[in-house]
């Protein structure tokens, strides 16, 4: 990276490795990441650390140096495991990833973790939105982590600039860095599990590059890759912020929600996890007719790129179990914050308002545990492996769920 091509992404891109030294420095004297470091090293002296921060040349030697051992141990505490399929990629090439998104962390942390076991010789620069960078110190980490800042509480003459600057970063990582890319299909993490593509994303992408839209998006190297955890740790977050969202008016995040969801979803129970590469889009790409007007490029590539991710998704044995009960009737009421079918909703389910709802054995009535899924939002039954509507659709004819508790049940 020349002085020049440095300065003109200062204010979004990671650390270059002659700034490290300086970085790491300043972080061991910041008195919240010490308090970090306590926790996730207990009895190692900050000094021994900052030696071993100071060894790493590169953001790259860092994350094999600190990141991947960090992984793997919570991988062995909150999880049964996580593996990957890249068998459709050549990992020699370089592409611009882009998954549904599940944990706020995890989602790029994890495919670094899958890409070192696959024998890739780098990881990605992650996307990250600049809401989650209120703390000094979490800036400094996440740009020592090969993270680029997504800009979003701009004025709409800055955003428009903002994005066209990240969409040439983008490029610029892509052909001149010889990285990966990573970067979620739409702006936060979808409250209700129904992941979508947002075209905006696309657009800003088709900001930069040469050519035409197509040949701009050509040059990303896009890759949709599905992520499926078996429990998400943050289920019954997502579904508090979804209801308060629908029902409160002008309702916003507090100062510490994000980081509270990014706590719950690193350390909670994760079950399976699994990473599904599916081919690079390239080749659909190009069968797209040159004269095709954009709004319709733009839906179409969008469509193509949730079909994919979708059909990619895992759902476990348990789970299915418990879908097939969306099917029946329950001969008797369940109690408050008990899924259960609902006749008055087509196709739908009523689920209770509790914080945790117990689901209960291969049939509901039987009363065997079997697993606790959120009383909030109805896809969460899917759970975080493939909590998407399509499924919800695929098994009951509606994409739509009636939720008990309020006075009335409701449509989400």
């Amino acid at each position: 990276m020349t002085p020049e091509q440095l300065h003109k992404y200062d204010s979004i891109r990671p650390f270059a490795p002659e700034e490290l030294p300086e970085v790491f420095d300043r972080l061991v004297q910041n008195e919240q990441f010490c308090q970090v470091l306590a926790y996730l090293y207990p009895g190692v002296p900050v000094e021994a650390i900052r030696q071993k921060m100071h060894q790493c040349k590169t953001n790259l030697e860092f994350q094999k140096a600190f990141c991947y051992e960090f992984l793997k141990n919570l991988l062995a505490k909150a999880s049964l495991g996580c593996d990957a399929d890249f068998s459709n990629l050549d990992l020699r090439n370089r592409y611009t990833f882009i998954s549904n998104h599940r944990d706020i962390v995890l989602d790029s942390a994890l495919l670094h973790v899958m890409l070192f076991d696959a024998g890739c010789d780098t990881t990605t620069e992650i996307a990250i939105g600049d809401n989650l960078l209120k703390l000094p110190w979490v800036k400094d980490i996440v740009r020592l982590n090969k993270s680029f800042i997504v800009q979003r509480s701009l004025p709409m003459r800055q955003m428009l600039a903002a994005s066209k600057l990240l969409s040439e970063y983008m490029h610029f990582v892509i052909a001149e860095k010889n990285d990966n890319v990573w970067i979620a299909q739409r702006e936060g993490r979808a409250k209700d599990s129904n992941d979508r593509t947002a075209e905006a994303i696309l657009k800003m992408m088709t900001m930069g590059g040469e050519g035409s839209i197509k040949e701009r998006l050509l040059s990303l190297h896009l890759v949709p890759l599905a992520i499926s955890y078996e429990y998400d740790p943050c289920d019954f977050l997502k579904a508090q912020e979804f209801q308060l969202r629908r029902d409160v008016a002008d309702w916003k995040k507090g100062p510490m929600d994000d980081v509270i969801s990014m706590q719950t979803g690193i350390m909670g129970y994760k079950g399976h996890i699994h990473y599904h590469a599916a081919p690079c889009i390239d080749e659909w790409l190009r069968a797209l007719p040159d004269d095709m007007p954009k709004t319709e490029f733009y839906t179409a590539v969008a469509e193509h790129l949730d079909h994919v991710i979708v059909i990619q998704l895992q759902i476990r044995r348990r789970k299915t179990c418990v879908l097939d009960e969306l099917l029946h009737t329950l001969e008797a009421a369940r109690p408050h914050g008990i899924v259960q079918p609902d006749a008055g909703v087509v196709g739908g389910v009523a689920v209770g308002g509790a914080p945790f709802a117990p689901c209960y054995g291969r049939k509901l009535a039987s009363r065997k545990p079997l697993q606790r899924f959120h009383a909030g939002v109805v896809v969460q039954i899917i759970g975080g492996i493939a909590a998407d509507s399509h499924f919800l659709k695929g098994l009951t004819g509606s994409d739509k769920a009636g939720v008990i508790g309020a006075a009335f049940p409701r449509t989400c």
